[in-house]
């Protein structure tokens, strides 16, 4: 099954670091965020990875097409320009890099990379995101669901994505993309989407030109075909630089989606 990852976004609220490069490039640890994110797919098998990119989308190719010289010793004849690995520190993805545009929604990115995605079901998931969630898990209860999507819901206080649940059904009554009402205190209860989500590929069919992934979100809830699988161990987006700096220092005393080796 592929999984789509999101990379198009230029990042404004962290202009700190995304002026000048993409923000799934954004370090952790030393790491771009999006190697983070792909290290918890692949963990679980999910190794095969559509990139949609948009901002500065040629920098993510770059670092990919030149991975190994990053992580390697190698020994470089300038003759000829053969190179020659001394060690092979690599991960094992497959990656399909698509440009989507810059200003294109993350809907209009989806629908761009629809022709790259076979089979029935695949994953869509942001590039500031992670969790250490269970893919397995995922994947199987959205089959078992055998809904048009599935939604991970996670606690993370008053941001966006809220999601009204029927914990019978496991299945979304309704969502909504921002939520004001309420104290701070009642929002922390909420459960948002954390953005690791199944789709069947006819699902793209409800996605308007130009629009958001989001914006079908409501249509499926009403249809009883969205559901939503409650994650209850750690999440954390970067959105912001504040956000980024929490994360780093996770990395060091608690990296708790690192549920790789």
């Amino acid at each position: 099954m592929k999984t789509v990852i999101l990379c198009g976004g230029i990042g404004t609220r962290m202009k700190e670091e995304t002026e000048f490069k993409p923000k799934p490039l954004v370090l952790v640890g030393g790491k771009p965020i999006l190697w983070h994110i792909m290290k918890i797919y692949a963990h679980h098998g999910f190794n095969d990875f559509i990139l949609a990119l948009g901002y500065k989308g040629d920098m993510i190719k770059q670092y990919f097409l030149n991975w190994r010289s990053f992580l390697n010793d190698f020994t470089l004849c300038t003759r000829d320009n053969a190179i020659s690995f001394h060690n092979n520190d690599c991960d094992d993805f497959k990656i399909t890099f698509v440009e989507t545009g810059l200003d294109s929604l993350t809907g209009e990115r989806v629908r761009l990379v629809k022709k790259y995605i076979d089979g029935d079901d695949f994953m869509i998931t942001y590039g500031d995101g992670v969790a250490d969630i269970d893919i397995h898990a995922l994947v199987n209860f959205h089959k078992i669901q055998n809904t048009l999507a599935t939604v991970t819901a996670v606690r993370a206080g008053n941001r966006f994505g809220f999601l009204n649940i029927n914990h019978d059904t496991k299945k979304v009554i309704n969502f909504f993309q921002h939520k004001v009402a309420g104290s701070s205190e009642d929002r922390q209860k909420d459960f948002i989407n954390g953005g690791f989500m199944v789709l069947k590929k006819e699902a793209l069919d409800l996605i308007p030109e130009n629009g958001m992934i989001e914006s079908i979100y409501p249509i499926l809830a009403g249809k009883g075909e969205l559901s939503v699988y409650l994650h209850d161990g750690k999440w954390k987006c970067m959105d912001t630089h504040k956000e980024y700096e929490e994360l780093n220092a996770h990395w060091k005393e608690d990296p708790f989606w690192k549920v790789w080796e």
